[in-house]
């Protein structure tokens, strides 16, 4: 009978310290969670997490600048020649190498976030009288850093190419940015 009256009072015990310590971790769960919820992005950052861009009133020739997640995107409508010049150029002679059908889903259409890849400054070009640099794309300047019709840097200290979002289109006149 003496063990008896042993195991009572321990298995008492032990029920009591379970259930403070169950009692205490939902304590901590819901005190904390307000703090871990304030970490997921807000409203308004997932209501920009993804844009449409209407293409059609987009002349040969002509880019739009739209604004994705806080930055400048440049959508280029290329002329033949455009494309032409980014499809021949020799990639081995560039900063940061990279073809332009790897750039590009559909060659009349250039998708770069128009940010300069040096100091994150915004290249001129978009507007028909903006200077284009000398390799008829971007020109940033700030340091002076030249890039081509495909984004791709040519000239100057920006060590990267103009950056391609994730991008798709949805229609031949409609792409889906993010």
């Amino acid at each position: 009978m003496a063990q008896t009256k042993n195991k009572k009072p321990e298995n008492r015990r032990d029920f009591l310290y379970l259930m403070t310590g169950a009692f205490a971790a939902t304590g901590v769960g819901t005190l904390s969670w307000p703090f871990i919820n304030s970490l997921n992005p807000s409203d308004d950052v997932l209501a920009l997490s993804s844009i449409e861009v209407d293409l059609s009133a987009i002349q040969e020739g002509q880019s739009l600048t739209v604004s994705w997640r806080g930055l400048p995107v440049f959508i280029r409508h290329r002329t033949a020649e455009e494309i032409q010049q980014a499809e021949q150029e020799d990639i081995t002679k560039l900063p940061d190498p990279e073809e332009d059908k790897k750039r590009v889903q559909n060659p009349k259409w250039l998708v770069v976030v128009g940010v300069c890849t040096h100091l994150g400054c915004i290249p001129q070009g978009q507007k028909p009288t903006g200077k284009r640099g000398d390799f008829g794309g971007w020109f940033c300047p700030c340091h002076g850093s030249h890039y081509d019709t495909s984004g791709r840097v040519r000239k100057g200290p920006a060590p990267k190419n103009l950056e391609v979002p994730q991008y798709s289109f949805l229609t031949d006149t409609k792409i889906k940015i993010g």
